[in-house]
Formats: C-alpha cells, structure tokens, sequence
C-alpha cells in the first residue's frame, strides 16, 4: 500500500512538469495559414458558392421557350392557387407597374406577430387580413369600406397571429390564429357564423361546392358546410410540433381534396366525406446543404393536370400522382413557395434563396437566378435572410416581392431580371394580381397597388 504523503510528492513533481510543458507550448509562434477567410455557413446559403457532392452535376442555366396562355384582365382572385378552378393562368398586367395608392389594413408585422393571408380580390372589393385578427375591405380605389376584429371575447388582443382568407360569391371566409373560421358579408362585415377549431387557425381555406376545407393546428383537416358552418368531417394527419407559421391552403378536384401537414405528410381524401384515398410524405433534405431538418410542407399542394406538386424547406420538392399518390419525381430543391406551373414548367423559390425554372415532367433544373439572401453581409451578422413571395406569372412576366423593399419582374424564359420597383416597407405576402393591378401587403401594415 502506498503511503499518502509519498503518494502526494509524486503528485505534486507531476503536476509540476505538466506546467512546465504548457508554458514551454504557450512561447511557441503560431502559424496562420495563407489566404482569404471564408465563413463556413456561407455555402449553405450562397448557392455559387457551394461545391457539388460528389457525384453530383448543376446543370447550366438554359434560355427555353414558353408557351403562356392569352393574357386575360380577370376582375378576381379568390383564392390560393393550388386549385386550378382558383388558378388564373396568365392574367393581364403593364410590362413596368407603378404604385398608384396605399391604404392602411391594420397592424403590420412584429418581433412576435406576422401578417400570414394574401389578398383575396372580388366584387370590387380587396380583403386584408392583418397580423392580429383585424380584417379590412378595400376599394380599388383604396378607400376602406369596412372592418371586422375577429378577436373572440374570451382572447385578448396579441394572443393569437396569423391566419388566411377566401371569397366565394357574397361571403368572405377568414381563419384566425385564436382558433377560429368565420364566415363574414362581403359588402357589410357582418359575421354570418364562426367556428371553434380546437387548434390554432392560421391555415388558408378554400372553397370548393358546398364546403369549406381547413388545415388547423397542422395536423387536422376540415370539412365545413359553407352555409352553416357546421362541420361536415374531419381528418388527421400525423402529429408534429416543429413547424411554420400559416398552414398550408388545401387543393381541391371534383373528386379529392389535397391537405398538407406539419408532419411532412400529403394526404388525400374523397371530397364528399373524408375517406382517405393515399397518404404521401413529401419528406426528406438535400445531403450535406441542408438548412433545417423541419418536415413542415413549406410549398403547399398545387394540382396541374394528374400531379400534385409538394415541397419543404430542407432540399425536397415532389411530384406525385394525383390518383394514387405514387412519386414521379424529386427533385433535390427546397422549396419555399407555392410553385406556379405554367407551359410545361414549374417556377418556385427554392431554400436557397433561389428563383427556379424546373421542367414540369422530370423536375430538372432550367435555370435557377439568386435572390437577395442574408439581411446582414457580414459573417458573424448572418442570420436573418431576405423573405421572397410568389412568383406569379403577369403579363408575361414572373412577379416576386420580397421583404428586401422590391417588387421584381423577371423573363421567364432565361430569368433575366427585366424590371424592379420599390415597395415601401418590404412585402410580406405574395402579389396577387386582378383587373390589371398587382396586389401586396407590406410589412408596415399597408396595402399596395400596383398599376
């Protein structure tokens, strides 16, 4: 057995010697490598700046000819544009529009609120959704004609954010962060009936025959009666808690209806009662370049002809069958807006800050332009990145607005940027386009025509 005192000397004589050997390190020079410093995170984010995997080959960027439809003046836009009935193919707008009037919609967006619902055009009328529960009705010469507080008696104004809208025939249908679906009259306001989801309601709804349909708390779809407002069935997706804010808008046939969830998953049910057909996930993220691990449906079901196109934001885009659910293709873009499909292409804005022109039948790239990414260019500053909405095709043209303060105007067979101007406070939500004017809500609360 050794002693304690002796066990202790040759612990102190050791301690003594590490001592002396760190310091003997400590008075060493330090070498610096040559050459510029790179910050690490940038590749993740700059696509020029991002190596291929191995194996993997970034096609050039191409010139194609497209074959748009006629441009048309519609009077409307009713709806998110996943539903080709809601879908205007190639609506008429001025190759260079100019901001002709603003008018105030409520409360803009905040640290902790956002202003979720795109516009929503009908009856000479346009309707905003702020980023409380405050819904306003705008002529299309931008006076307001009324407005609506949804907040429930039981809430307090700043507990619930965000929500979406859709206009059929007289009626406004508005979901609300509270957890609640309204119905209102278009030309009063007046509220013709709500309904309680259980969950949060900042889903967009669509209409389609005699019901509304919902994704609430993003992981349940609804079926109501329009009229009423009583439910007609509901659905279930698998429960997920990591998600983004505004659920997306279900897609609709005369057949099926089309519901996205947190979880990733791409459901679709018989519209008439609810019973599920197929069930898809539009899951998984681009190896070694990807920006999260979120499975939220980020691009949200859009229906062209037999396919439904679905994406998220960690590097996944998919094409499925309508019937059966079946994948045609991935493609290994993110995608962070709905795509707009249009002459046998589909155009979207990638998570890269990208804006894609991919071939419609193989998901192959066409050409991809770089959008304004990091907010702060220095690179311990950069974290917050620019937020681009749309594209929308007008007038011959991809439209986006973004929070970076422009309103873009792009060619869309090379994607050469043709045409800018600036939108005062930045965009917060898609344009929409109806009798020859753009349509934009910026981030100060504020509608925006542009015309």
């Amino acid at each position: 057995m050794i002693h304690p005192a002796h066990f202790g000397k040759r612990g102190w004589a050791a301690g003594l010697c590490a001592t002396v050997l760190l310091l003997s390190a400590c008075n060493e020079r330090q070498v610096y490598l040559p050459g510029p410093r790179e910050d690490i995170r940038s590749v993740l984010q700059t696509p020029e700046l991002a190596a291929p995997l191995e194996g993997e080959v970034v096609p050039e960027n191409t010139s194609r000819p497209i074959s748009l439809p006629g441009a048309t003046t519609n009077a409307s836009w009713t709806h998110a544009t996943g539903t080709p009935q809601y879908r205007i193919a190639h609506p008429a707008l001025r190759a260079t529009p100019q901001l002709v009037w603003s008018a105030d919609i409520g409360d803009g967006d905040s640290r902790r609120y956002r202003i979720t619902a795109d516009p929503v055009v009908a009856g000479g009328r346009i309707f905003t959704l702020d980023s409380g529960a405050r819904v306003t009705a705008t002529s299309l010469a931008g006076e307001t004609l009324w407005t609506r507080d949804l907040t429930p008696v039981s809430d307090r104004q700043g507990q619930g954010s965000g929500g979406g809208l859709a206009v059929e025939g007289e009626t406004l249908y508005v979901s609300v962060g509270y957890g609640v679906l309204a119905a209102l009259d278009t030309g009063t306001g007046a509220v013709r009936w709500t309904q309680e989801l259980d969950a949060s309601g900042t889903g967009t709804p669509t209409v389609f025959g005699d019901l509304v349909y919902l994704t609430a708390g993003d992981d349940t779809g609804w079926a109501v009666d329009r009229a009423s407002g009583r439910v007609e069935w509901q659905t279930a997706g698998t429960a997920s808690i990591n998600n983004v804010q505004g659920a997306p808008a279900p897609a609709l046939t005369s057949q099926f209806a089309i519901f996205a969830y947190g979880s990733g998953e791409v459901q679709a049910v018989f519209r008439r009662g609810g019973v599920p057909r197929w069930t898809a996930a539009a899951v998984g993220k681009r190896p070694g370049r990807a920006l999260s691990s979120i499975s939220d449906v980020t691009s949200p079901p859009v229906i062209s002809g037999d396919t439904v196109f679905a994406g998220n934001q960690s590097g996944r885009l998919y094409a499925l069958d309508l019937g059966s659910g079946q994948t045609r293709w991935v493609a290994r873009e993110g995608a962070i807006t709905p795509v707009w499909p249009a002459g046998g292409s589909l155009f979207v804005v990638s998570d890269l800050n990208e804006l894609l022109r991919l071939d419609a039948s193989t998901g192959s790239r066409i050409w991809g332009v770089p959008l304004p990414n990091f907010v702060k260019t220095r690179p311990l500053r950069q974290s917050e990145v620019f937020a681009h909405h749309g594209p929308v095709i007008a007038g011959g043209r991809l439209w986006l607005t973004s929070t970076d303060g422009l309103l873009r105007g792009y060619d869309p067979t090379d994607g050469t940027q043709v045409y800018s101007a600036e939108i005062p406070g930045g965009a917060t939500t898609a344009p929409v386009v109806a009798g020859g004017t753009l349509y934009v809500v910026s981030r100060k609360g504020q509608l925006l025509a542009f015309r």
